[in-house]
């Protein structure tokens, strides 16, 4: 494979062991990572549906089952009752996996392609941080349990709640119409093992902890760090840089080159101090860099090729303001 020539005309933007990328082939491998990001979405969009047919045609086949005779035991419908969760947790997993990757397609969409047609035709400041690290340490956009409650919403509680509607028909006619209510639940018991109350008890408690779920969805604020909507959060999406912010220092006799790398390589900020070897009594130079987590590999390489003899020190920075970083907060 040839390398990607840079020209004068071409700026390089990215290079490694050799290979080099001029703006234009950046855009395609850009270009190319967003219809790998769509499709992987895609393809895990297609599985919430997948699971849900799953939980329909069950529900189907054990209503069909259920009501084709009236000697037919009704704790078949609590096993589907199971069933349906079991394929509600499923579906959850699968649903937080698929906001992973719709999240990383909207942070290409709104500051990629979206600031090549809007003023100021670049893309807000920590997008590449954001997008870099959902890819270097992925983490779930929506928890598990969001992710549950957001789907039990949307389809499931209409499945649960059909479900639980026809154990409690078949219970009060099958085999003849009950009398009473104590008779109802005399008759959800399951063979000699578990008794009715039990039955009631537990399908009622599991009915309203699932109702609780939902409720949760409104009482418990949901992130609005710039996640999809979809996902219980804001509209839009912005790019949110890594939380992961450090302070590099570094003492080392060639400040200068140094200084300038950091500056044109990772576009951050440096600070030079003039310090002094307590243990050698040797002049030293002190330089101060605010960074994000992404950066780090960046830093230590710049550092070791210009000074292989300097001192790194990397300290973990509770919270960075400035430019660059997160805004100053408006004066209260």
């Amino acid at each position: 494979m040839q390398n990607p020539t840079v020209t004068t005309d071409s700026p390089q933007v990215w290079c490694y062991e050799g290979y080099s990328l001029d703006p234009s082939h950046f855009v395609t491998a850009m270009v190319h990572y967003y219809r790998a990001e769509v499709t992987r979405a895609n393809v895990w969009r297609t599985r919430l549906d997948t699971t849900t047919n799953w939980a329909v045609v069950t529900t189907g086949a054990a209503l069909t089952f259920a009501f084709g005779d009236a000697n037919n035991p009704h704790f078949v419908l609590l096993l589907v009752q199971l069933l349906v969760l079991t394929f509600l947790l499923i579906e959850a997993r699968r649903y937080s996996y698929y906001g992973l990757w719709y999240h990383r397609v909207r942070l290409i969409e709104t500051d990629f392609f979206a600031a090549m047609i809007s003023p100021p035709y670049q893309p807000a400041e920590g997008w590449g941080d954001a997008l870099s690290h959902t890819m270097r340490e992925p983490a779930f956009v929506t928890p598990r349990w969001r992710a549950a409650a957001v789907r039990y919403r949307r389809n499931y509680v209409w499945l649960f709640t059909l479900v639980v509607i026809a154990w409690l028909l078949k219970l009060s006619i099958h085999p003849v119409q009950v009398v009473g209510f104590r008779e109802l639940v005399a008759r959800a018991a399951i063979g000699p093992w578990i008794p009715g109350p039990w039955v009631v008890g537990t399908v009622a408690v599991i009915y309203v902890a699932l109702l609780g779920l939902i409720a949760a969805l409104y009482l418990i604020p949901a992130p609005t760090d710039g996640r999809p909507k979809a996902f219980g959060a804001t509209p839009t999406i912005k790019a949110v840089a890594p939380e992961q912010e450090q302070l590099a220092l570094i003492v080392t006799g060639r400040k200068s080159e140094i200084a300038q790398r950091l500056i044109r390589d990772l576009h951050r900020g440096v600070t030079a101090l003039n310090g002094t070897g307590m243990y050698t009594g040797e002049a030293r130079d002190l330089l101060l860099c605010a960074l994000t987590l992404a950066q780090e590999a960046g830093l230590r390489a710049i550092v070791e090729e210009i000074d292989p003899d300097a001192f790194v020190i990397l300290v973990g920075a509770r919270d960075i303001r400035g430019r660059g970083f997160a805004p100053f907060e408006p004066p209260s």
